[in-house]
């Protein structure tokens, strides 16, 4: 068959190494002039290592990943280092990294709440019924089973960062999901999720795949038989979009196929990186999930050289400051400097001694599609892989609930889109 792929992002390139190998034509078409999607990195010229647009990393559970990497031949280049983690309360940072570090976190108080802390991520680890939890609401049902206390401390910030005021009505199977595959050490690829891009586009290549980088597709039209790309005709389509843009390029889709596209929600994402002349974080801490209640203005800051070397970097510290939002926040509009001055005052909060002289340069990257938003009942709304146009296949991230975003779904969904596709 002669298959296009639209999007070279993990799925896309997972789904289109399956059909290649199974001896069929691809084309994929590109709009960035890189491979890697959401997943994509930048790198200077004194740098060894790229470094993500919106930091990404594997846990060890993310076996579709790993599993796909070993197949490629390149598991020798994948890392897991052990950084730090780190909660707050009352103007402190403290380890949550662990278990044990997790019943020590005092913002759980004592007793009770430790124990119902613990009995709950117990049953979340150990349970895969996600489908009788996506009936109630995570708030509903963590201030049932945890505990307001625990609920208000520790997943009411993340539920409220993640996905502002959606937060009360994401339901429960989006939490257990979270808390089921996920582990304590983070895996990267060497060299940058960039070079695994790279590398594995170069591969594709050599097995006789054309991928046109800075090809922007305008329109996929069913066509007496066939599907047509920008009026090139093809037995089979593969659409690695947003729902968003699927709608758009697709109109000729159902209007209830398209009607649950558009209906879908969804989180942008902001992040600005900066390097740096020092380190922020003096206690060596990677990754501090930060309390928006206490007026940072960013969900997340992440000082990725507490986790790979700066050696790799050039000797310049790298950190990200990122936040979900809402279409339409002020972040999207605001220009690199004015989103700068609204981040240092925090920056100073990490380390008081951070002064703007420290900042050897930033990178700002901006995205309208960064995180679904999982409704009640939401496996209800997920649109269908095969479309009810003939030969015109979706996968995207929006569809691998009850799994949150990441690469390892999306090589998932990638792949099960190929088979699909085959059979």
């Amino acid at each position: 068959m002669k298959i296009a792929i639209i999007g070279a992002g993990y799925g896309g390139m997972a789904a289109a190494y399956d059909l290649r190998k199974a001896g069929h034509d691809i084309t994929i078409f590109e709009s960035a002039n890189f491979a890697g999607g959401l997943a994509s990195g930048f790198k200077e010229p004194g740098w060894k290592w790229s470094v993500e647009k919106f930091y990404h990393h594997w846990f060890q559970s993310d076996s579709e990943m790993l599993g796909l990497i070993r197949e490629l031949g390149l598991e020798d280049k994948v890392i897991f280092p052990r950084p730090l983690t780190v909660m707050f309360h009352k103007q402190k940072w403290y380890p949550f990294d662990s278990i044990l570090n997790a019943l020590l976190f005092p913002g759980l108080g004592f007793g009770i709440n430790k124990i119902r802390f613990g009995f709950v991520g117990l049953f979340l680890r150990i349970t895969n019924n996600w489908r009788a939890l996506e009936k109630v609401t995570a708030e509903e049902w963590m201030i049932k089973y945890a505990g307001r206390q625990v609920y208000e401390q520790m997943w009411k910030p993340l539920l409220v960062g993640k996905f502002g005021s959606f937060y009360k009505d994401v339901n429960m199977a989006w939490l257990w999901a979270r808390m089921h595959a996920r582990t304590t050490r983070l895996g990267t690829f060497e060299g940058g999720f960039q070079n695994f891009a790279d590398l594995f586009a170069e591969q594709l290549r050599n097995q006789g795949v054309n991928i046109k980088l800075g090809a922007s597709v305008k329109s996929i039209k069913s066509d007496s038989g066939m599907v047509s790309v920008d009026g090139e005709s093809f037995d089979k389509v593969l659409v690695t979009s947003s729902p968003n843009l699927m709608a758009k390029l697709c109109p000729d889709l159902p209007e209830s196929y398209l009607k649950g596209l558009l209906e879908l929600k969804s989180m942008g994402a902001v992040v600005m990186t900066l390097s740096l002349k020092q380190q922020l974080s003096k206690e060596g801490y990677y990754w501090f999930n930060v309390p928006k209640e206490e007026g940072y203005p960013f969900l997340a800051l992440v000082e990725h050289t507490n986790y790979v070397s700066k050696d790799n970097f050039g000797g310049e510290h790298i950190i990200y400051a990122g936040d979900y939002l809402e279409l339409g926040h002020e972040y999207f509009s605001m220009s690199d400097e004015e989103l700068l001055a609204r981040f240092i005052p925090a920056f100073q909060k990490f380390n008081p001694e951070f002064k703007r002289e420290w900042i050897n340069k930033i990178w700002v990257h901006k995205t309208h599609y960064a995180q679904p938003v999982p409704l009640v009942n939401h496996s209800r709304n997920i649109p269908a892989i095969q479309t009810p146009i003939a030969g015109l296949y979706f996968a995207s991230m929006s569809q691998v609930y009850p799994w949150d975003r990441g690469t390892n779904f999306a090589v998932e969904i990638g792949r099960k889109a190929a088979r699909m596709m085959m059979d």
